[in-house]
């Protein structure tokens, strides 16, 4: 697989994030505005749960969209600030669930599982080196939703749009670079592994989660 798949996802990435932060510091209660930040998202989330044929998650998805219009309704940018904040905090929050929940006592860590896509000599060694690197990840996403909070509680508006729009892209990216050089330094017995692996084993994983799902039927 060629580089293009990760480059394009970087590219909408960091374009959603400079139109996001844009719009949030010179249109901060505009419903509109809102719209064109939340919209990607909840699209997004519908159309996982769809694909997923996932009943409480699209009941969380029509939760999320009764929420954001109540926002929208009362008005004030102060009620449209909230909401984004929530928004982020949510995220995080499930994201840290996704990874940690993989954690208990006789289950396979998720980025073990990613890995097992990638590695064809998966040791022990790096079984137990991707088990904390899920702990590591689950950590990192608490760590984004209380500095996001803190931020929005003690600091101007702008410092919290520039964390989450700029800042928390740029620290996921860092992290995982981070994480890969010290990987080769610490492990130089492990396989090495790319971006565009990594991307591949994410894909291979979801279309095994979705077909599994499938074959249960729809909850």
């Amino acid at each position: 697989m060629s580089m293009r798949g990760p480059l394009a996802g970087a590219a909408a990435v960091a374009a959603y994030g400079l139109l996001s932060h844009g719009l949030m510091l010179h249109a901060p209660g505009a419903p509109w505005a809102a719209a064109v930040i939340l919209g990607p998202i909840v699209l997004g989330l519908v159309g996982t749960a769809l694909a997923r044929r996932d009943v409480l998650s699209l009941a969380g998805c029509g939760a999320a969209l009764a929420l954001i219009a109540g926002a929208l309704a009362l008005g004030g940018a102060e009620n449209v600030q909230r909401l984004y904040v929530l928004q982020y905090v949510g995220i995080n929050v499930a994201m840290c669930t996704v990874f940690a929940s993989t954690l208990r006592k006789g289950s396979t860590a998720l980025i073990t599982r990613l890995a097992a896509h990638v590695h064809r000599d998966f040791t022990p060694a790096l079984q137990a080196y991707t088990r904390r690197l899920t702990a590591l990840w689950a950590a990192y996403f608490v760590v984004m939703a209380v500095a996001s909070v803190a931020l929005f509680a003690w600091a101007p508006w702008s410092w919290w749009s520039l964390f989450a729009n700029l800042v928390t892209p740029a620290a996921v990216v860092a992290l995982f670079a981070g994480e890969q050089v010290f990987r080769h330094l610490r492990h130089p017995e492990f396989e090495r592994a790319s971006i565009t692996d990594a991307w591949r084993a994410w894909h291979a994983h979801a279309r095994q989660e979705h077909a599994a799902k499938a074959g249960r039927g729809p909850r």
